[in-house]
């Protein structure tokens, strides 16, 4: 399967709220969107799904525009889009393995070869052997497998996450990663998955794009975006990427002398401001850049 070609330029007005963004992907293509809370991540998958109305703009699907502004809403169940957060949903009267065919059932499958497809699902997923058991026996991860299963097995034309890994410890986050990483390379599904955690976007995603207030600040590969931050947002965010260099940096905003040395006044690239002291005769001048490294081992 090899999933859509997304095309959306999306304008939402709510109430003093405005998000204006065009995010285009190319077929199996992943695209990471990141950016503080309130930033307009969430509305944009639910608009792309069906769930939110545009105010201008339009959505389209390789070459179906399937929401406009002026008249053309396809209902959400017939885009071949499918939208899994941080809660997994399951049914939770069927067990795993009906969870998982229910998807292709609905779309006149076989009943026996969705449940086949569906425990050839579940090998994928390493849960082989809990078929029978519904959500309430399994646990947190194990129930976000099977709803990443259930969607995948739809064969969907565009695949939205909205922060999937949030609700799970690290080490159950990691193996999920992982998970994704292999199915999505093996279904060539295009997917649009909102993140607040970096390694996701170095991990998974061909592109990453930064949405801030409604408006997107970057677009570019993971490392592009990380390595070069335009905002204040990106540099903290490129901060927090596992491997990065620890070394902490503000740059000068006022300086006193004192007693005993020089007090200096930094703001760092997020915004936060903080008082340093340095000994009498440091070599410090208003909008220089100080660095703080770790120790040498």
């Amino acid at each position: 399967m090899t999933g859509a070609l997304l095309d959306a330029e999306i304008r939402v007005d709510r109430g003093g709220f405005a998000l204006d963004a065009a995010l285009h992907a190319e077929p199996g293509e992943i695209l990471a969107l990141m950016g503080p809370s309130g930033a307009g991540k969430s509305t944009l998958l639910s608009v792309i799904a069906g769930f939110i109305r545009l105010s201008a703009g339009a959505v389209r699907l390789d070459d179906d525009t399937v929401q406009d502004a002026v008249g053309i809403d396809i209902p959400p169940r017939e885009r071949g889009v499918i939208l899994l957060g941080q809660q997994p949903r399951l049914f939770p009267h069927l067990n795993a393995r009906e969870n998982i065919a229910f998807g292709p059932r609905a779309h006149g499958a076989p009943k026996a070869q969705a449940r086949a497809d569906a425990d050839g699902w579940l090998a994928r997923i390493g849960l082989a052997d809990l078929g029978d058991r519904r959500p309430a026996r399994l646990s947190g991860g194990q129930q976000q497998r099977v709803a990443l299963a259930r969607a995948l097995a739809t064969s969907p034309r565009v695949l939205l996450l909205d922060e999937p890994l949030t609700s799970l410890d690290p080490a159950t986050a990691d193996g999920i990663r992982t998970l994704l990483r292999d199915e999505l390379a093996a279904t060539g599904t295009t997917v649009v998955m909102a993140t607040h955690d970096a390694a996701d976007a170095v991990a998974l995603a061909d592109r990453l794009v930064i949405l801030e207030a409604g408006r997107i600040t970057a677009d570019g590969t993971p490392a592009a975006v990380l390595d070069a931050p335009v905002t204040p947002f990106a540099a903290a965010l490129a901060r927090t990427v596992p491997g990065t260099d620890p070394t902490w940096q503000a740059r000068a905003d006022r300086i006193e002398a004192t007693a005993d040395g020089i007090r200096v006044r930094v703001r760092t690239a997020d915004g936060e401001f903080h008082d340093l002291r340095l000994p009498p005769g440091s070599p410090v001048v208003q909008g220089s850049l100080i660095s703080i490294h770790p120790p040498v081992p």
